[in-house]
């Protein structure tokens, strides 16, 4: 038979999404181009929206995970905090370990 196992990995704290694939990228994002802005483009959502997710993550995590500098003559920008880095991280290994598993399932090793 030729099939495929599909998922999808997300992290909750009390029953509300911490973290799924839209919000990792979107972080990652945010550590690649240094710009809430620039990676809110790049992801297809409104900065507003970004921000949303942001606030959301940091409120239910009670931690801050995002750095920002207010624009200006040399422009604004944004950074990971550690605990950003350490979530993106925890979900990186997590997600991987479900990538072997299905894949140990399919050679039914």
């Amino acid at each position: 038979m030729n099939y495929k196992i599909k998922f999808k990995v997300w992290l909750e704290k009390d029953k509300d999404i911490i973290m799924g694939l839209g919000r990792d990228k979107l972080l990652r994002e945010i550590e690649r181009l240094g710009s809430i802005s620039k990676a809110a483009k790049e992801v297809g959502m409104s900065y507003k929206k970004a921000w949303s997710f942001i606030k959301t993550m940091e409120d239910r995590l009670g931690v801050k995970l995002i750095n920002t500098r207010r624009g200006g003559k040399g422009g604004g920008g944004a950074t990971l905090t550690e605990e950003a880095k350490k979530l993106l991280n925890d979900f990186e290994k997590i997600t991987k370990e479900f990538e072997k598993l299905t894949h140990k399932l399919l050679n039914h090793e």
